[in-house]
């Protein structure tokens, strides 16, 4: 299947939040996987890392987007946490 592949990197404040991040999207894994493409994450101290590999690139593009949501909702939902926990 592997004809098109991307890796994103991610760089956080510290392992914390990226272990965070990671375990936050990481129970997407299964759900969002299909015959098209595949993913996986990893968390490197304050890195995470998501690889996919698609059969094209239209599913490439596809993942990636769903990916980048995916972090980001993480993302403003951890920093939403910070803040109620400052208040």
């Amino acid at each position: 299947m592997s004809s098109h592949d991307a890796t994103l990197e991610f760089d956080y404040e510290s392992s914390t939040r990226a272990t965070l991040v990671a375990e936050s999207v990481a129970r997407e894994i299964g759900e969002i996987d299909d015959d098209r493409s595949r993913t996986t994450i990893d968390c490197d101290g304050a890195t995470v890392r998501v690889d996919v590999v698609a059969a094209d690139v239209i599913a490439l593009r596809a993942a990636l987007n769903t990916w980048f949501s995916l972090i980001d909702v993480a993302e403003r939902t951890a920093e939403l946490g910070d803040a109620a926990l400052e208040s």
